[in-house]
Order: structure tokens, then C-alpha cells, then sequence
């Protein structure tokens, strides 16, 4: 079969249940999350330390409530119809929210479980204090804003750019997927081994640098290595769900645990 009639096959053929999303539909996962957080934060008077977009949506809107809430309105329809229009040819089912939920909260379960049994303790952060439904919108901002900006930007973006600087080697932007599957192949061996070397190690700074956020600011914690270090370990696991299952599952788990601690607990 050729290239070009095995693509139009994939296309027309229905996804397996637990088949990594495309990009775009990847996106459109986390879409609800970023609108219920973008409507609702702007009534609460504080936002994720890593929420770039309400604080200039505000000042593009002169501090209008009403022109923010139809500038995220606008956002929200401008993605449904770049999905629309790039988005073509990776199918998309609504049952796919319904499966995305129930792994990020699997995920939560165990990212909690694997944490926990490294350090010791589970650890919620002081938005507690400010109410159930703070502490659920919260967690919506820091499923998606977080993600965005570790993850995707500084895990995804940084280790594709030192991968390519020490290694000379293009990986793709979502993690060591390509690498493992092209490891054994004879002379590329040890430049593949190399290069997930090098994304393991900084997947590591990444984490570092992920737990440590939470002691700047005006929401921040006080220091604790205990509670440093099992941070750390939460990104580490974000960041393997994010490699090898992707931008939505990884917002998902990271949703679905904060609303665990900040909410239920």
C-alpha cells in the first residue's frame, strides 16, 4: 500500500480507545478547562502565577468585565474553528472527554501514589483556605497554564532545542516516543541513546523547576524539602504522562489532582 493511500485509510478508520489524540484534538481537550477558568477567574481577583492571558486580556479590555468575558468568548471560537479547518482527518468523538477524564484520573491516583510512597506526605497548597470553589477554579488554572508553560513550553520546546544543539538529532515536541522506537537501529544506537539521555536529564531540571514556583509569589508556600521533593516527583510524572500520552492527559491529571487536595480534602 502506498504512503499516500495508508494515510487516507487511517483517516477513514476508527480510532483505537486508547490511541494517543492528534495535536489539535489534544487541544480541543482542554479547551472546557481553559474556558470554565478563563469565565470564572476574572470574579475571583487572583489567577495562576503562570496565567499570562487574563491579566492582558483585562488591560486590552480597559478592566471591562463584559469586554473580557466576549474577548475568551472570541477565543474560544477562533480555536473551534481552526480545529475545524486544521483539524481535519483526526477524528474526534465526545466520548474522547469521557476517556481523557478517566485517565487523568487514574493518573491522579497513582501520580499521588508514586509520589507518596517517594517522600512520604501529601502536601496542599494554601489556596485551601480560600474556599471550595477558589480552590476548584484554581486547580483548573494550574491543570492548563501549568502544563502549558513546563510541559509543553519549557520541557517540550527546551529539550527539542538541546537535543538538536549536543545531539544534532530533531525529536519531536512531546517527548522520547521517536527515540525508543528508533533506538536499536544499528550505528544511530548510541546517538539515539544520547539524545534520551539528555531529555531524561532535563526532565529533571524541569521538575526542579516546576516544584520550585510554588514557594514565589503571593500564594506561596513556605519552604520545605519534604514537600520540594515530592513536587518535584509530581513533575516528573506530568512530564512522562505529557511524553507518552500527551498535552490533554497531562492537563487532566494535573486538574483532577489539585481539585483532589484542594477541594475534597
Amino acid at each position: 500500500m502506498s504512503p499516500s493511500a495508508e494515510r487516507l485509510s487511517s483517516q477513514h478508520s476508527p480510532p483505537r480507545p486508547l490511541a494517543r489524540p492528534g495535536a489539535w484534538v489534544d487541544l480541543g481537550l482542554t479547551l472546557p478547562i481553559f474556558l470554565v477558568y478563563q469565565v470564572a477567574v476574572v470574579f475571583l481577583g487572583v489567577q495562576n502565577a503562570t496565567d499570562m492571558v487574563t491579566g492582558e486580556l483585562l488591560r486590552l479590555s480597559q478592566g471591562d468585565r463584559t469586554t473580557y468575558l466576549l474577548a475568551t468568548l472570541a477565543i474560544g471560537v477562533i480555536f473551534v474553528g481552526t480545529f475545524a479547518l486544521l483539524g481535519r482527518g483526526q477524528a474526534f468523538r465526545p466520548q474522547k472527554f469521557l476517556q481523557i477524564a478517566i485517565e487523568g484520573f487514574v493518573y491522579a491516583v497513582l501520580m499521588r501514589l508514586v509520589a507518596g510512597y517517594v517522600v512520604g506526605r501529601v502536601f496542599a497548597g494554601t489556596i485551601q483556605d480560600e474556599g471550595r470553589f477558589v480552590g476548584f477554579i484554581m486547580s483548573l488554572g494550574a491543570g492548563f497554564y501549568e502544563e502549558l508553560t513546563f510541559r509543553v513550553i519549557l520541557f517540550g520546546l527546551g529539550a527539542k532545542i538541546l537535543v538538536w544543539l549536543f545531539a544534532r538529532e530533531r525529536v519531536e515536541l512531546t517527548g522520547t516516543s521517536a527515540l525508543i522506537a528508533s533506538a536499536g537501529r544499528g550505528a544511530m544506537q548510541k546517538s539515539k541513546l544520547g539524545s534520551a539521555m539528555i531529555m531524561l536529564a532535563w526532565a529533571v531540571v524541569c521538575a526542579i523547576v516546576f516544584s520550585g514556583v510554588h514557594y514565589f509569589g503571593p500564594m506561596a508556600d513556605n519552604f520545605q524539602m519534604p514537600s520540594f521533593l515530592f513536587r518535584a516527583v509530581l513533575g516528573l510524572v506530568l512530564t512522562l504522562i505529557f511524553v507518552t500520552r500527551g498535552f490533554a492527559a497531562a492537563v487532566w491529571t494535573h486538574m483532577i489532582y489539585d481539585v483532589w487536595v484542594l477541594v475534597f480534602r
